[in-house]
């Protein structure tokens, strides 16, 4: 099978193939079930943060990155502008790269053009947003000798996925940018990093970017634009369920707020209600809210360098190397699989 599916992949180089993601999104079902038990819990109510990401909410993020305050989308690419030919040489020569919630894919183009210059590459961008998945497609189909396989999947579902594509006895890269593993707690990271190191092979390397820990101002600022963008698309998240599941939420009597836990080292976004209110979602959810009540819909962890590598060296990796940015600290870590 793996045979057959790269020669499918040589042979789409020089044409560029119709847009046909892989793989399955995550259901109405599963999305219905999800809003339940996190509206219904005792406590604080949470949502989510992968389902602020359907394709409006992915249009939104896109205008996010290019605000003043959002220094992280430009660190990150500054960083692989900067570096990609060292990445490139430190991976080797991998037939296969994975991009675990691609986006638009804008800033992966340095690392692929790099590596495309010694042998053509299969490149999977991993999202659940189709229309995101598009945007990569047109964003990166002009790239000599590489072949693009969207998959529209979740993060590890759509990695297993694409690992299928491997040839035998070659390595892979797995990119995972922009700080997403900073919207996990600090167990769930490492959870999720040991299963990534399982699905790899000796050899393979991860690419994470972190954001690191800053002054206070500015790392509210990123999360709380003048213009409310990041207002809007956390917003978004209510909007949705509306759309797809057939809730009445009134988003005018919510408020997005965005705190930072110093505890914690976290950024929290929250929507927070402005009054007594009761908000039906479907025919057989209904759920009160109390004035002030807020909704957690998302972290955003902010790390020390040594973090990553502690993380790394508890999750079956080698921190092999790693560059910081200083405009904006953030930083990218090149761990791998031993």
């Amino acid at each position: 099978m793996r045979h057959s599916a790269v020669s499918k992949i040589s042979s789409a180089q020089g044409r560029k193939p119709a847009f046909q993601p892989i793989g399955d999104p995550i259901s109405i079902e599963e999305f219905a079930a999800d809003v339940r038990r996190g509206l219904t819990k005792d406590g604080q109510k949470e949502l989510y943060s992968k389902y602020l990401y359907d394709d409006v909410g992915s249009a939104l993020f896109d205008v996010i990155t290019t605000l003043p305050e959002y220094g992280l989308f430009r660190a990150d690419a500054r960083l692989l502008r900067r570096h990609s030919a060292s990445l490139a040489a430190a991976v080797g020569r991998p037939s296969l790269v994975i991009e675990l919630g691609s986006g638009s894919g804008s800033k992966t183009r340095w690392i692929l053009s790099e590596l495309a210059v010694k042998q053509p590459i299969a490149y999977c961008p991993v999202d659940i947003s189709e229309a995101a998945l598009h945007r990569c497609w047109l964003e990166l189909g002009y790239i000599d000798s590489v072949s693009i396989i969207p998959i529209a999947q979740s993060y590890l579902d759509g990695m297993d996925q694409a690992l299928r594509l491997r040839p035998a006895g070659t390595s892979v890269l797995v990119l995972f940018l922009g700080s997403t593993i900073g919207n996990f707690d600090p167990d769930r990271a490492r959870e999720f990093l040991t299963a990534v190191r399982h699905a790899l092979e000796p050899g393979d390397v991860f690419y994470l970017s972190t954001d690191l820990e800053k002054d206070l101002n500015r790392m509210i600022a990123a999360y709380d634009d003048p213009i409310g963008a990041t207002a809007a698309f956390n917003l978004n998240l209510l909007a949705r369920i509306n759309r797809d599941l057939g809730g009445n939420f009134d988003l005018s009597q919510f408020r997005h707020e965005a705190r930072y836990d110093t505890r914690a080292h976290r950024i929290e976004m929250h929507l927070r209600s402005t009054r007594n209110q009761s908000v039906s979602v479907g025919k057989d959810l209904a759920v009160r809210f109390k004035r002030g009540e807020t909704i957690w819909t998302e972290s955003s962890y902010k790390f020390q360098r040594h973090d990553i590598r502690e993380l790394a060296h508890a999750t079956g990796f080698k921190c092999q190397a790693q560059w910081v940015d200083e405009e904006w600290p953030f930083a990218q870590s090149v761990l791998r699989v031993l």
